[in-house]
């Protein structure tokens, strides 16, 4: 890609004690945030946590109830839309079908009569290397393609801030995946602050610098992705960004490093400091991808935790990987996401095991998990289409 000129640099986005109030509901509740200028940050979540809400507050589409917007450090609160330096890219492109792609590029700059339009429309495309389609309408052009000019004619804008919203759903697994690493590639390119509304978690993780996990008009936790996928503070935060199994248990002995506990006369050991509560009844947790199936009991050691035996209920083979559930008494369903290193699932339905995995894999939660709710089969649902896709 080539060298930019056009874009200003970002700036940063704080939000102050928002409050978003409908009538009957909440939509987002007392949020504080600030959002360093230059970043790529997401915020993911289910339909209806408050993430869209907060999208439409920051573009001037909605007003707070309560709190204040500042970008920049200025207060941008009672500006209309139209004068905050933000641009927005919806999922739906929303570009002008009787222009061209040039012209849907240059269209803002020319409302603004801004000079040399075109010149400054014909390098936004050749960020997005869509320049030798500038002479096509947009119904000549693929989703992804398409999006790309969308993003072209945001960007030409020179906003300061750059809103996504659910800027890829509307294209297939295959392109969606390409079009991620392409916007990041993008976004570092031209140093403008990306603030990403999604209820996608791979696409927050893959690319996201910080992600914060909305649910209910609250953020559960913010981080980066590695850190909120290995180390979850709350139930949900566990369940919506990947999958978890997640035990009841019983804090029985600790040292200065590691809490011991009693899961129905099993010991699972972690490092206390992967752990948000070190005392009572406390919620832990591992990844599926995190267990080891054995078809006999592991040598005990204290740096492994071991639960068993169990028998296997459910394999789906899904190409790079096989999903087990194995029925382990006094732990439930556990799910085992295993590498397939060998042609085919390496044990069998109904087949007895153990199950194993590093001590410093396992996190305990803040929260117990009867209170917050499971896993929400539209995730299960999406995790599966992903993995079947990437398969293909």
């Amino acid at each position: 890609m080539g060298e930019v000129s056009f874009a200003s640099s970002g700036a940063d986005l704080e939000l102050v004690g928002i409050q978003k109030r409908f009538p009957g509901f909440t939509a987002v509740e007392n949020l504080d945030l600030k959002i360093p200028a230059g970043s790529f940050f997401a915020l993911l979540g289910p339909s209806g946590c408050g993430k869209t809400t907060t999208l439409r507050l920051v573009a001037g589409l909605e007003d707070p109830t309560q709190g204040k917007i500042l970008i920049g450090g200025k207060d941008v609160s009672a500006l209309k839309p139209h004068k905050r330096p933000v641009n927005t890219v919806f999922q739906s492109y929303a570009l002008f079908p009787h222009m061209s792609v040039l012209e849907n590029v240059a269209f803002g700059l020319r409302r603004r009569r801004v000079g040399d339009p075109v010149a400054k429309a014909h390098e936004a495309l050749r960020l997005v290397e869509l320049d030798h389609v500038a002479d096509r309408k947009p119904a000549q052009l693929s989703g992804g393609q398409q999006q790309r000019v969308a993003l072209a004619r945001a960007i030409v804008n020179r906003p300061a801030l750059l809103l996504l919203d659910e800027p890829l759903g509307a294209l297939d697994l295959k392109l969606r995946r390409q079009m991620q690493q392409e916007l990041k590639q993008i976004q570092q390119e031209v140093g403008l602050t990306f603030l990403h509304v999604t209820h996608d978690q791979e696409e927050a993780m893959t690319m996201a610098d910080t992600v914060a996990v909305m649910n209910k008009g609250r953020i559960e936790q913010m981080g980066a992705p590695e850190e909120l996928y290995e180390l979850p503070q709350t139930v949900f935060v566990a369940n919506f960004l990947g999958q978890s199994n997640l035990f009841s248990v019983k804090v029985v002995g600790d040292t200065d490093q590691v809490l011991h506990t009693d899961l129905e006369g099993t010991r699972i050991s972690l490092p206390r400091a992967r752990s948000m509560r070190d005392s009572g009844t406390i919620t832990v947790g591992v990844r599926p991808e995190k267990l080891r199936l054995t078809g006999e009991a592991p040598v005990a050691d204290a740096s492994t935790n071991v639960i068993g035996p169990g028998r296997i209920t459910d394999v789906s083979f899904i190409g790079v990987s096989t999903q087990y559930t194995v029925e382990v008494p006094g732990a439930g369903d556990v799910q085992v996401f295993a590498q397939n290193m060998q042609a085919g699932p390496a044990a069998s339905l109904g087949d007895q095991v153990w199950l194993s995995w590093l001590t410093e894999h396992t996190f305990g939660l803040a929260d117990d998990r009867l209170d917050t709710g499971a896993l929400t089969s539209e995730y299960s649902t999406r995790v599966i289409a992903t993995q079947t896709a990437l398969a293909e």
